[in-house]
């Protein structure tokens, strides 16, 4: 098969130029890799890292993370730091919970040997576990808790720059990117919930980001920052799978929902606007919708509760394995609609990926014969 150069591609494949049309997409760089033709012949998707180093990322994370995550979890233990079940909770048995330490001291180091310029959002994210930790031992008030969170953000936007390429002025872009940061890492919070649902969406989350990096080859670092992070919570996961044996705790949300809302953001920047919003787009919108609801219902939205879809679907009859498995279906969706947007069909992706998300929340909410569970066990507070 002869080789065919990108410039033929659009020669033969783009109908605008064939009518003497340029267009300027509002994200260039992305739109600069968009292959129009057939699927596999742009050099540019050729990416920098060697698959043997991407691997070995994957592999070493994965391992430290599931050996780290056992020791931390025999030490809980033995230290009685348990997540005691109250009325809200979806587990009958106390849990040890700070699972988060482990993935972090795990996931922490690799990106700083991976990127080491990105000491100030790694500082961040070591505010928020401490934080977090203290939550998980003392409580912590949710003002506070903001506050470090906010800090932490402003960390994290000093690293990471402006999101829209110029489209906002820079006081704004910041203020817009800051306020999307700080409710991702809330969001996240709020949304682990049940067995393996944390654990499943970063998972999927980095997956996606990691496989449009690879494919465009143009992310920088993106796509080894993201397969550490996959396999760091891979090995968490394992002990987080129903009935949970471990919680991830505030230590670990807070502080996972900051990285995972970093390299979203970074690959916004970078011009994949679209799979920045497709690939968490239920949690997006599980966590969005719940906060509206409650305020329109005139609820302390700041207050504890137990009214997400996906808590919702438990109460039903759902066992938190088959709420977890059907995200992961899902997300596996996603993250095919995410790599779509970005070769150039974003307007059909974005629709799809609404209706897999409104696919889900009807999959989840119908009513159904309840299954057994003897476990006793399931997702840490909220």
């Amino acid at each position: 098969m002869p080789y065919l150069s990108a410039n033929s591609l659009r020669r033969h494949h783009d109908p605008c130029e064939k009518l003497g049309l340029r267009l300027h997409p509002p994200f260039p760089h992305a739109a600069r890799n968009v292959n129009r033709g057939e699927i596999g012949y742009k050099p540019g998707m050729i990416a920098e890292t060697s698959p043997l180093h991407l691997a070995v990322i994957l592999i070493v994370s994965l391992a430290a993370s599931l050996a780290l995550t056992g020791l931390l979890r025999r030490w809980l233990l033995s230290r009685q730091i348990l997540d005691r079940p109250n009325e809200r909770s979806a587990h009958a048995t106390p849990v040890p919970r700070g699972g988060g330490i482990a993935l972090l001291a795990v996931l922490l180091p690799l990106w700083a040997l991976i990127e080491p310029g990105l000491w100030p959002l790694l500082a961040g994210a070591l505010a928020l576990a401490a934080a977090g930790w203290w939550d998980d031992l003392k409580r912590l008030a949710p003002w506070p808790k903001l506050a470090v969170q906010a800090v932490a953000v402003g960390f994290g936007l000093w690293r990471l720059g402006p999101v829209t390429q110029g489209l906002l002025p820079l006081p704004i872009d910041l203020v817009l990117a800051g306020i999307a940061w700080l409710w991702f890492v809330n969001l996240f919070n709020f949304m682990d919930g049940i067995d393996g649902i944390a654990g499943v969406e970063a998972i999927s989350i980095a997956l996606g980001l990691a496989v449009i990096a690879l494919w465009f080859a143009s992310f920088g670092d993106l796509a080894a920052l993201s397969l550490a992070l996959v396999g760091a919570t891979l090995g968490f996961l394992y002990w987080n799978w129903h009935p949970a044996k471990l919680f991830l705790g505030d230590v670990g949300s807070q502080a996972l929902g900051f990285l995972i809302g970093f390299l979203l953001l970074r690959a916004a920047a970078e011009g994949a606007w679209a799979a920045a919003l497709i690939l968490p787009l239920y949690y997006l919108a599980d966590a969005t919708w719940t906060l509206f609801r409650r305020a329109a219902a005139g609820e302390n939205i700041m207050a504890a509760h137990a009214q997400h879809i996906y808590q919702r679907a438990v109460r039903i009859g759902r066992r938190h394995d088959q709420v977890a498995g059907a995200l992961l279906i899902a997300n596996l969706a996603l993250i095919a609609l995410a790599l779509g947007a970005e070769m150039g069909e974003r307007p059909a992706a974005l629709l799809g990926a609404c209706l897999t998300v409104l696919m889900l929340i009807r999959r989840l909410l119908a009513p159904g014969r309840a299954q057994p569970d003897s476990s006793g066990h399931g997702g840490s507070r909220n």
